[in-house]
């Protein structure tokens, strides 16, 4: 089971973000927790509330009750370039400076085991695999073989050689 939270429009460039996402990603929402929250960058502050809100999702998605924080995972974690706002900064000589100011939003997927539920019954795949799908579909219906250009060709051969022989014996 796995749930996401989106945090969109955070203030930073993607860059300062992407530097904390990938502490955490791959790691026990537990260890991550701990990353974020003593972290001295800026951004896991905000990194560190999406993460919260992602284990809360996946949580209240659970029916069967709570799921420990020890057993989930941080499966993905990834920043999209959000909006950049373009102002001016006047600069000598009658110049302008473009200033960029970037946006971000993060995206953080977290899961649990099948087995942490407390039911512990694991839920059927209903999907088959294609593989299996192509191998009943050939044993269903049989292959018509084509005739190659190697057994066409051969097959005039055979005929030209009897005519040539029945044009021999009648010659003779």
């Amino acid at each position: 089971m796995e749930a996401r939270a989106i945090n969109r429009y955070i203030p930073t460039s993607p860059r300062k973000m992407r530097l904390v996402i990938d502490l955490i990603r791959g790691k026990s929402a537990d260890e991550a927790l701990h990353l974020l929250h003593f972290s001295p960058k800026h951004a896991s502050k905000v990194a560190e509330k999406v993460l919260r809100s992602a284990i809360a999702n996946l949580q209240n998605k659970d029916d069967a009750g709570r799921i420990e924080t020890d057993q989930i995972v941080v499966k993905e974690a990834f920043v999209d370039a959000g909006l950049v706002m373009k102002r001016i900064s006047p600069a000598p000589m009658g110049r302008a400076f473009r200033i960029r100011k970037r946006s971000n939003h993060v995206t953080i997927v977290v899961s649990a085991p099948d087995h942490a539920h407390k039911s512990g019954t694991p839920r059927p795949s209903a999907r088959t695999p294609k593989a299996d799908v192509k191998e009943t579909k050939a044993a269903k219906e049989p292959k018509a073989t084509k005739p190659t250009k190697a057994s066409k060709a051969a097959k005039p051969e055979a005929g030209k050689k009897k005519a040539s022989a029945k044009a021999g014996e009648s010659a003779a």
